[in-house]
């Protein structure tokens, strides 16, 4: 299986610094290409999540290079070995990135979304509110946020029109280098050619509509890279004109 790519991050209209941090890599094998694609948007508002999203990142590109071959050549469950190899590197990078904060005397934190796209299958871990998306008919999510938006919904407490404007929507229930406990969310699925997959940090997707980023970002409008990456800038920019003020950060995969 091809793969064309795309990441576009842009440190937006208001903070000083790219919080966002994002890893495409690929690789050809016995088994055809693999790719991992990373996103990690370190915490608004908290000192040093640059450092927390890079620390992320660096593991999750070390792993794919010196461990996952390893992996591959072992017996047994695929899904499974994966799964628990990037739960003990999560695990690593909170002691870290928490121990990084505490001899400098700041707080710093950082989500992460990584998707392994490996033969016919998907491989995805989520910790925060970075989300995957599969784009086809329609937009379909394809992670669930950690955030406590999110468990008011799950509880009957909250609608999601609600949601969508609490102050309390960047309330994360989790992050990695500011949580005590870590507990990453793991999802697979079959890789779909033709298909779009997404991932966004939170501020590409809370101003604009589902709508148009589908319009954009829909297998038929990204006919390749430069449609890709055209398409990114415009929803950036789009973001910042209705003065979105996070960092935004999109990745772009399509199958084929």
């Amino acid at each position: 299986m091809k793969f064309t790519t795309a990441v576009h991050t842009d440190i937006g209209i208001k903070k000083k610094t790219n919080q966002d941090s994002a890893l495409i890599v690929e690789a050809r094998s016995d088994l055809g290409n693999i790719l991992l694609t990373v996103i990690c948007d370190g915490m608004g508002g908290l000192a040093k999540g640059e450092v927390a999203s890079s620390t992320v990142t660096a593991a999750f590109s070390a792993w794919f290079e010196n461990d996952l071959p390893r992996l591959l050549s072992a017996k047994g469950d695929v899904q499974a070995r994966i799964f628990e190899e990037w739960g003990k590197l999560i695990l690593d990078c909170n002691s870290r990135i928490s121990a990084y904060g505490r001899k400098h005397g700041v707080s710093m934190g950082t989500t992460l979304n990584a998707v392994l796209f490996l033969e016919d299958k998907y491989y995805i871990v989520n910790v925060g509110d970075s989300r995957a998306y599969q784009i086809s008919d329609q937009l379909y999510q394809l992670t669930k946020d950690q955030t406590f938006v999110q468990r008011e919904m799950d509880m009957g407490r909250m609608t999601p029109e609600e949601a969508r404007v609490s102050p309390q929507r960047n309330v994360l229930l989790q992050c990695i280098g500011a949580s005590d406990f870590i507990e990453p969310e793991y999802f697979s699925g079959t890789i779909a050619p033709g298909q779009v997959y997404m991932q966004c940090s939170d501020g590409f997707r809370h101003i604009i509509t589902p709508d148009e980023i589908y319009h954009y970002l829909n297998p038929s409008a990204l006919v390749n890279e430069q449609a890709m990456i055209d398409n990114a800038v415009y929803l950036t920019e789009l973001n910042k004109y209705r003065r979105e003020n996070d960092n935004i950060t999109v990745l772009l995969v399509k199958p084929e």
